[in-house]
């Protein structure tokens, strides 16, 4: 598996390696095409310029849903096509995708009952559905989803979608893109890209060493999410016909607000949609925010202002309510949507739009602009099923009947897979082996094979993270950093305090060193 030194899977006569496809950027959109045109055979390679899903993919409020929102904008096509793929993506990755309840409250701000009974309805039947449970009408009086709520919330509704850990779905289709012959660049920086004899030239750099290298590419495709117009203007050297509008998301994380394990979907005054979602077991994640957002994309935070605003929405609906000074963490995430006049930030659409360019005889290249992490899997079909012409021998499309890395158990069955794990390396805690099924399912396996012992696990960082699993998110996953590993791979940033990470810090620096 590559880590960035590149490996050659086909040559020109000058010596540079020559893929059929080169993507750019490596968040869910990027590695989901790097899956699934290497499981067509074709030779592929991704470049990304920080850590798979470093950006916007690590953002979100880590849903696979329909969008029931979106079924007052009309947006009947897109809503159909996203409750489809749910219970796909639900069976290709049961370790790290599972089904999840939402109540909605009711109260007098919001459309009338038989209305929101009606759009439910079209929710269950609208896209299919043989896993999930549909919707239903619940008396908050008496169900454990009142219980933290106000008591003039008494009537509600419930009906599902399905969590995911967002940035995992990214690395685990990178990984299984590297086993089926991509190669995945990490801390790669794609510099230039120019036409030259119906080819890319694509020159390279490493954000770390400041290496340089050069490929070619019969195709190029631009999937870098928010960056997505700053790659064809200062990259490739070309204008866009298509506009974007950049909508910052932020989330909060708070303390556990409440025992059971359904979210809520609270609709504030100004008709925004606010979630608080179950989150690592001693948590609430509440997001999201949707601004429009003209800043600089990298290092993005939260303001005051949108910490603020999140707290009061869920303080509307929860008896105990909550302040900025309860937040334990916080994270923001830009949305690369596709622009339309006239349209707020909240009624942008999050469908995708695909763009490619190039003239008779020219390499393609191919944009991407929109989307969201639910229709990742379907845009990557789109995007080959676009390069018939250039592929006539790559139309297999596969990936609606496999499974990603681990995931090969039925949904519902991680308990025993967490019972196998536990019985097969005793060096390991029942708790710790939950936490390791819900990342890495059935690969927990391969990682802990022999770990019987403590010794056998290597040093211990804290909350259960051993060095055997750090020493395979770096070799198998491309961590490099402790924030790839502590708020991306494992999400036990929540857990380890300074001096440990500072361990893990310096055991990646002599990692890296040897």
């Amino acid at each position: 598996m590559s880590q960035g030194h590149l490996i050659v899977t086909g040559s020109g006569k000058s010596g540079v390696t020559t893929f059929d496809i080169v993507i750019i950027g490596g968040g869910i959109n990027g590695c989901g095409i790097a899956r699934d045109a290497a499981g067509r055979g074709l030779r592929v390679m991704l470049a990304e310029k920080g850590d798979l899903a470093g950006g916007t993919s690590s953002a979100s409020t880590k849903l696979i849903h329909g969008g029931l929102r979106y079924l007052e904008m009309y947006a009947f096509s897109m809503v159909r096509a996203a409750l489809r793929e749910r219970e796909v993506l639900l069976q290709s990755a049961p370790h790290i995708i599972w089904p999840l309840r939402f109540v909605l409250p009711h109260h007098s701000g919001l459309r009338p009952r038989w209305l929101i009974r009606l759009g439910l309805f079209l929710y269950d039947h609208l896209g299919g559905r043989q896993i999930l449970k549909g919707s239903r009408k619940i008396d908050l009086n008496l169900d454990p989803a009142g219980a933290p709520l106000q008591n003039k919330y008494s009537v509600g509704f419930s009906y599902s979608d399905c969590w995911v850990d967002d940035a995992r779905l990214v690395v685990l289709n990178a990984v299984d893109a590297a086993k089926r012959g991509a190669e995945i660049f990490v801390s790669w920086e794609v510099i230039e890209a120019k036409r030259l004899n119906g080819l890319w030239w694509i020159k390279l750099r490493n954000t770390h060493s400041g290496e340089h290298t050069s490929v070619s590419a019969r195709v190029l495709v631009n999937g870098a999410g928010p960056w997505v117009g700053e790659v064809l203007s200062k990259v490739v050297g070309i204008s866009s016909r298509s506009r974007l509008r950049h909508v910052k998301g932020s989330h909060i994380v708070v303390g556990k607000l409440f025992d059971h394990d359904s979210a809520y979907i609270f609709q504030n005054d100004d008709g925004r949609i606010v979630f608080a979602i179950p989150y690592e077991d001693d948590f609430t994640l509440i997001g999201t925010t949707d601004t429009d957002y003209e800043g600089a994309l990298d290092r993005l935070e939260i303001s005051a202002q949108e910490s603020a605003y999140l707290c009061r929405s869920v303080s509307a609906y929860f008896k105990v309510p909550i302040s900025s000074r309860d937040v334990v963490w916080s994270y923001s995430g830009v949305r690369p949507l596709y622009f339309e006049e006239g349209n707020s930030a909240q009624a942008t659409t999050r469908d995708f739009v695909i763009e490619r360019e190039g003239k008779n005889g020219e390499a393609p290249l191919i944009s991407i602009f929109g989307g969201k992490i639910t229709s990742y899997r379907h845009l990557a079909e789109d995007v080959l099923s676009r390069l018939c012409d250039v592929f006539p021998d790559a139309t297999n499309q596969w990936t609606g009947k496999s499974f990603l890395p681990g995931g090969d158990f039925p949904v519902g069955g991680s308990q025993s897979i967490v019972d196998e794990l536990f019985k097969r390396s005793p060096a390991l805690s029942a708790e710790v082996c939950k936490r390791l099924v819900r990342c890495y399912g059935t690969l927990s396996y391969e990682i802990f094979d022999g770990a019987v012992s403590s010794e056998d696990l290597g040093e211990h960082f804290g909350s259960g993270l051993y060095e055997r699993e750090v020493e395979y998110l770096v070799t198998r996953e491309w961590a490099r950093t402790s924030d790839d590993i502590l708020w991306r791979r494992t999400k036990l940033g929540l857990r380890l305090n300074k001096t440990q990470v500072e361990r893990l810090s310096k055991w990646l620096e002599d990692f890296h060193a040897r």
